[in-house]
């Protein structure tokens, strides 16, 4: 939900400065807080309850990851998404996971196939109860469970830490209805393949399920425009 003027709900077991930073994070990743909105620094510490001090620093944070734009003197903006940076991160992701998923396929175990049928059925489930948040995050599972079966667990540390102007854009496509059943079919086909033991198969089918965010971005760029960096002059 974007900023509003009510007191912020944080647990104030935890650091207040992580919270804050996940908090505002979310809000941008799933377009609750949309590019060109204000952050206002002053505001944002009195409804925490906090001094300057830890928001500044969770902003400049933000502003690291290109989630926002401060401006000194003047102010903090959510920035828009950085095609640079999806492109970058979509090829790190092919170069990786393509690599990881046929080492996937070569160490699979029983179990592992049991918890890759079992994500895919929770997919269907969230996708059936329109539950996006659900959705995103069995996403990422899938992935993350098929770079741990390939016995590389920090690879997907690697990929979480360069795909955050991609999650916008991912997240930004499941608001068009037609879009997240074509990807859990392709999910499904990534672990049938898996599932066989065929390595050239999976290697491809995973390629062409990262490379469909060239076409997510030039259906998103018609509707959702102002979400994108504009090209310069």
């Amino acid at each position: 939900m974007p900023l509003v003027s009510a007191p912020l709900r944080l647990d104030r077991r935890a650091p207040i400065g992580r919270e804050l930073y996940g908090m505002l994070r979310q809000q941008i990743l799933t377009g609750g807080l949309r590019p060109g909105e204000s952050i206002p620094e002053a505001s944002l510490a009195e409804r925490a309850g906090v001094s300057r001090t830890p928001v500044r620093e969770v902003l400049r944070r933000l502003a690291d990851e290109g989630f926002v734009t401060i401006i000194p003197q003047v102010g903090t903006y959510v920035a828009p998404i950085r095609l640079a940076a999806v492109y970058d991160s979509q090829f790190i992701r092919e170069t990786l996971e393509c690599r990881t998923i046929r080492l996937a396929t070569e160490n699979l175990a029983e179990a592992d196939a049991a918890l890759l049928r079992e994500n895919l059925a929770a997919q269907r489930a969230s996708l059936a109860a329109g539950e996006a948040d659900a959705f995103f995050a069995q996403d990422d599972a899938l992935h993350a469970c098929l770079v741990r079966i390939a016995g590389r667990p920090a690879i997907w540390e690697v990929i979480q830490g360069v795909k955050s102007q991609l999650d916008r854009v991912r997240y930004l496509s499941l608001q068009s209805g037609d879009w997240p059943p074509v990807l859990v079919e392709e999910h499904a086909t990534l672990v049938e393949h898996v599932l066989a033991g065929d390595a050239d198969g999976a290697e491809a089918a995973m390629r062409a399920h990262l490379r469909t965010v060239f076409a997510t971005i030039e259906r998103l760029s018609q509707v959702n425009a102002d979400f994108f960096e504009k090209p310069a002059p």
